[in-house]
């Protein structure tokens, strides 16, 4: 656990040097420690407990619900940190990454990227317009021990043009109302960032028929004249990823082959 503490502490170079940065730093730090430990969960209450109980952090449950919820952490420099500290991001030549959007449902009514948002997945019990936000994010695909993993590189709040545009408290960052972006723009964002930083390796884009059908006219555009349009424009292209099983042949009784 110390010698993952020690690995994380450049992430604290991106905080403020004063006594509250200092502060929001280490607190970021061990948030994340508390998310890794496998004998809790990811809910806020129980990494609150995990701070005090596993790691003596003592911070009032008010101050740290507000920390979670802070719309300013640097995260652009501490995704570029997190970037340089994966061993070995490719997969036969290639950097592998998911992207998508997801909600995520809120109970408080100031929390910032919150917004009545359609809901298409949602079952015949829920609310088709629950009060959530809506993320935009990129993973990077990646086998860990014998398994996929996504692991997270980048994400968006998306906002609707009608809450930016009705300057709502939800879309406001230190009373400045962010500016609008499609989810296209935001994914564009993202995978050019990325591609400039993995700039030896082509990217493969891995995502759904939303983003797909939409790809060669939103993200082809973005990534024009940039360097790395080979990979780049890989990574705005449709595939369908799949691998054939391999052949089997009955050796007995009780095989399903």
């Amino acid at each position: 656990m110390f010698i993952l503490r020690d690995t994380l502490l450049p992430l604290q170079d991106h905080f403020s040097k004063t006594t509250l940065g200092r502060e929001r730093a280490s607190l970021f730090v061990y948030t994340i420690l508390s998310i890794i430990v496998p004998f809790t969960s990811s809910m806020t209450s129980n990494l609150w407990s995990c701070l005090d109980t596993l790691f003596g952090f003592e911070i009032k449950n008010k101050r740290f619900y507000t920390f979670m919820a802070s719309s300013t952490l640097p995260w652009a420099g501490l995704w570029k940190t997190i970037w340089e500290l994966i061993p070995s991001p490719e997969t036969d030549g290639r950097i592998l990454v998911a992207l998508d959007d997801s909600i995520i449902t809120k109970v408080g009514k100031k929390i910032f990227g919150c917004e009545a948002i359609f809901d298409h997945a949602a079952k015949s019990n829920q609310s088709k317009y629950p009060w959530a936000q809506n993320i935009v994010s990129v993973g990077l695909l990646k086998q860990v021990k014998g398994r996929w993993a996504c692991l997270f590189l980048d994400f968006r709040f998306y906002l609707p043009l009608k809450t930016i545009q009705a300057k709502k408290e939800t879309a406001t960052i230190r009373g400045d109302v962010v500016p609008f972006q499609t989810k296209m723009a935001q994914a564009a964002q993202m995978l050019i960032a990325i591609a400039e930083h993995f700039s030896t390796a082509p990217i493969l884009t891995v995502t759904d028929s939303w983003f797909g059908n939409n790809a060669d006219v939103d993200l082809r555009g973005s990534f024009k004249n940039r360097s790395g349009t080979s990979a780049q424009s890989e990574g705005a292209s449709q595939f369908r990823l799949f691998r054939y099983p391999p052949h089997h042949c009955r050796s007995g009784f009780g095989t399903g082959f």
